[in-house]
């Protein structure tokens, strides 16, 4: 497993030398897009000032790229991969994911009275949940068959019914990338993290890559109403993105993402020492339906990052029987996939996590500053 303080290259994929990554550094004059392509790191900026605006150009082979040789991790930070993006996200795109979020919306938000709950649905749901496709007249009947038994759930609406679950993550520019501190909310007695694969999309609708995510969630708050869904959700440094953008090419498709498996490694300063895994042939709703959900009748001119989902819920205990696993200051949490490379984050409050304070107007003065908001810069 990789250091939480190892160096940002050694994140990226065994195989990044045969492929194409876009992300930011943390350059001493500002955010600045970058590509890998073989290995080789290209300065992008002055062919376009922002990661979303390089996507938008096509200009994504590095040709106008300013070459600072071999790619060295160590040569600066890397920031989350994207910049103006909108950050979405699927919720319940698995079955076990399904199960879960009935368990915390029944147990209203209360850790002890989850495990028996879990049992009664998975002992009712757990099978056929896993059979059923999203919309189908199975799916239908499976709905009305719950209903009659009193286990019928907004999330098995949107588990098993036409339409997905789609909500925004987080706002512009807030996603903090790999060896950031990532924050829960201090008030939050029961979270944990959401490792996840995220596409990255144009404003026209095409997915050019994807990337890593923790969709960090207070397991808590969501189970006390969804309502407070954005409580559960966005909160500084709640989400986290990384290592860098894998472009799709002949050696990464649509298909690696289909059946990647997703890796968590959670280790506390407790001694505490959580594996998991998310494998992608599981989820329910193909990305590309995702894609086609999240774009509904709306428009992202700047495009977006969508987080799939995850099957991971971890539910061993940690501390108290039948309390399951929460997350305490100080986990490491390391995510990661062959394709993908790792993506290590420490978590801290999300009041002590450092403020946000790049936003676009922040952005936007540094760029003008830097000269690369000129048309032709």
């Amino acid at each position: 497993m990789l250091s939480p303080n190892g160096a940002p290259g050694s994140a990226l994929p065994r195989d990044w030398r045969d492929g194409s990554f876009l992300g930011r550094l943390d350059h001493a004059e500002g955010p600045t897009p970058v590509l890998v392509r073989h290995g080789e790191l290209l300065d992008m900026s002055r062919v376009a000032p922002t990661v979303s605006a390089l996507i938008e150009s096509g200009r994504l082979d590095g040709d106008g790229g300013i070459s600072h040789g071999a790619f060295d991790g160590a040569m600066a930070s890397l920031l989350a991969p994207i910049d103006l993006q909108c950050v979405k996200a699927c919720g319940v795109t698995f079955a076990v994911s399904a199960i879960e979020r009935v368990i915390e919306e029944r147990a209203r938000g209360d850790w002890s009275a989850a495990a028996a709950i879990r049992a009664r649905l998975e002992t009712r749901v757990g099978g056929s949940i896993r059979a059923v496709v999203p919309g189908s007249k199975e799916a239908d009947a499976l709905k009305q068959a719950l209903i009659e038994d009193g286990l019928w759930s907004q999330y098995l609406e949107v588990a098993i019914g036409p339409d997905a679950e789609v909500f925004t993550k987080a706002p512009v520019l807030s996603a903090v990338g790999p060896d950031a501190e990532i924050g829960i909310r201090s008030d939050s007695g029961w979270n944990n993290p959401e490792p996840e694969v995220v596409l990255i999309v144009d404003s026209r609708g095409k997915a050019i890559g994807a990337t890593l995510g923790n969709d960090v969630n207070l397991r808590d708050f969501e189970g006390r109403s969804a309502l407070l869904l954005g409580k559960a959700k966005d909160n500084n440094a709640s989400c986290a993105l990384g290592p860098m953008v894998r472009l799709f090419d002949q050696g990464f498709t649509l298909d690696h993402v289909r059946s990647a498996e997703v890796r968590l490694r959670i280790e506390g300063e407790d001694g505490y020492v959580l594996d998991g895994a998310s494998n992608m042939t599981e989820i329910s709703r193909d990305p590309l339906e995702l894609v086609r959900q999240t774009l509904s009748e709306h428009h992202y001119p700047d495009g977006f990052a969508l987080f799939l989902g995850t099957l991971f819920a971890p539910i061993q205990d940690r501390d108290d029987p039948g309390r399951g696993f929460t997350h305490k200051v100080g986990d490491h949490v390391a995510i990661e996939s062959t394709q993908l490379g790792r993506l290590v984050n420490r978590v801290v409050t999300s009041r002590e996590a450092p403020a946000w304070r790049m936003g676009i107007g922040a952005l936007m003065t540094n760029l003008a500053r830097r000269g690369l908001l000129e048309p032709g810069a």
